[in-house]
C-alpha cells in the first residue's frame, strides 16, 4: 500500500513542483539591454515615468507633420526590437512612431509580468508623452500579443484614432490551455489550472481580469483584428470571437499559413499594403 501511495504521489509532486516553477518563469521580468536606437535610424532613445516610481524606455522615431503617430507595442518576453523593422517601415511612410519596453520587459521596470494588466500603465505612460511631443497629430497603435492586451486595458486608449491587435488572446484561460495542448497535448487541458490557480498568489490577479475580449467591447476608434490561420497560442476561433466582441467600425485580417509569429515579418508585403493604406486614411489629417 505505501508503495502504490508513492507511486501516485510522487508523480503528482512533480507535476505540482513544475507548475509552480513554470508560473515563476512565465512572470519573471524579461531584462535586456538595449541601448540607443540603431545608428541607421533618425531617432532617439526616450525614457517615460510610469506611476510614481517607474519607467518605460523605448525609441521615438519622427515622422512627417501631418502624418499622425503610432505607437508600438511587443509581445510577451519580448522587447522594443520586435517592433524595430514596423518602426522602419512606418518612418518611410512619414509616420512617427514610439517603441517602448512594456513594464517587466527589456529595460522598463517592473517586478512581474502580468500579462497585460499592469503592462497597461506603461502604455498610458507612452500615450501621454506622445500627445505631449506632438499635440496636433492622430495617434494610432499596434498591439501584438501581450501588446494587444496591455493596449486594451489601457485608460487612456479613447484617445486613439486608430487600434491594430495581432494575435490577441481574448482570455488568460483560452491563452494558457492553447499554449499547454500546443506543447502537451489532450494533457495541457488538464494542467492549465495549475497555472492559473498561481494567478491571485503571483500578481494579486484573477481571471477575471485578464479577458481582453471583454475590454474590445468598449474601443470606439476604427480597429484592425489580424492573426495567423494556423496560430495554434491563439487559435483562429477565438480570434474570430474577439472580432465578434467588439464595435464597428472593424476589420478582421486573416493571415493564411501563419502561426504565433511576427505577421509583419512573415508576410511583409501582404502586410504593409494592407496596413499603410488603413493607417494612413486614419491618421493623415486632410489638407487645409
Amino acid at each position: 500500500m505505501k508503495r502504490l501511495l508513492l507511486a501516485l504521489l510522487l508523480p503528482t509532486l512533480g507535476i505540482v513542483l513544475l507548475s509552480l516553477a513554470a508560473g515563476e518563469w512565465l512572470t519573471r521580468p524579461a531584462r535586456a539591454l538595449l541601448g540607443p536606437p540603431p545608428a541607421d535610424l533618425v531617432g532617439q532613445a526616450v525614457h517615460i515615468r510610469v506611476g510614481d516610481a517607474g519607467q518605460a524606455s523605448g525609441w521615438f522615431l519622427p515622422g512627417r507633420a501631418g502624418e499622425g503617430a503610432v505607437l508600438l507595442l511587443h509581445g510577451v518576453r519580448g522587447n522594443r526590437l520586435q517592433m524595430l523593422e514596423r518602426a522602419r517601415w512606418l518612418q518611410r511612410e512619414g509616420l512617427a512612431s514610439l517603441l517602448i519596453d512594456l513594464p517587466s520587459h527589456g529595460e522598463s521596470s517592473g517586478d512581474r509580468i502580468s500579462f497585460g494588466r499592469r503592462e497597461a500603465a506603461g502604455v498610458d505612460a507612452a500615450l501621454g508623452w506622445l500627445r505631449t511631443q506632438l499635440p496636433g497629430e492622430r495617434l494610432g497603435a499596434i498591439g501584438v500579443s501581450l501588446g494587444g492586451a496591455s493596449l486594451l486595458f489601457a485608460q487612456r486608449r479613447p484617445e486613439l484614432n486608430a487600434v491594430v491587435l495581432e494575435s490577441v488572446y481574448p482570455t488568460i484561460v483560452d491563452a494558457v490551455r492553447d499554449r499547454l495542448t500546443t506543447r502537451l497535448g489532450p494533457a495541457g487541458a488538464w494542467l492549465a489550472p495549475l497555472l492559473l490557480v498561481q494567478l491571485p498568489l503571483r500578481l494579486g490577479l484573477d481571471v477575471e481580469q485578464l479577458r481582453p475580449i471583454d475590454a474590445v467591447a468598449s474601443v470606439r476608434a476604427p480597429l484592425l483584428i489580424a492573426a495567423g490561420t494556423e496560430d495554434r497560442s491563439t487559435r483562429w476561433p477565438e480570434t474570430e470571437a474577439l472580432y465578434a466582441a467588439a464595435p464597428a467600425p472593424k476589420t478582421l485580417w486573416p493571415v493564411p499559413g501563419a502561426g504565433h509569429v511576427d505577421l509583419h515579418a512573415f508576410a511583409t508585403p501582404a502586410y504593409e499594403a494592407r496596413l499603410g493604406p488603413w493607417l494612413h486614411a486614419r491618421l493623415r489629417m486632410p489638407p487645409r
